[in-house]
């Protein structure tokens, strides 16, 4: 389980404070006591989606699909700080991207860390 504290929390909300969609997730999140995974899974079935596997297993699987946009080495360095806000907007852009499950799906990403998650791409480079 992937848990987000209060704080972390806090943080992304000040970030995220003008994107309404970033909102609901984050509440969604502290509803269920910072169990990402939990909050993830939530949101993907308001979604229409029907993930057919446990919640840390989905979730990881989501992220791994979009990794190679979410490694673009533009956006990266703001992963790195701690910034959200310009990959999301990049995310957005992506027609066939659950938009809801940007904000969970990018703090997952945080909270791997951010070389850990994209090393297998910078491994074929």
């Amino acid at each position: 389980m992937t848990t987000v504290t209060s704080q972390e929390i806090a943080l992304f909300r000040s970030q995220l404070a003008d994107d309404s969609g970033a909102m609901v997730a984050l509440d969604l999140i502290e509803d269920c006591e910072g169990d990402l995974e939990d909050a993830a899974m939530t949101l993907a079935i308001k979604a229409g989606q029907e993930p057919e596997r446990a919640n840390a297993e989905w979730l990881d699987a989501l992220a791994r699909k979009w990794r190679a946009v979410i490694c673009e080495q533009e956006f990266r360095s703001q992963l790195l700080d701690g910034s959200i806000v310009e990959m999301m907007a990049h995310l957005k852009t992506m027609p066939t991207f659950p938009k809801i499950l940007a904000t969970p799906v990018l703090i997952y990403i945080l909270k791997q860390g951010v070389d850990n998650f994209c090393e297998p791409l910078d491994l074929l480079k």
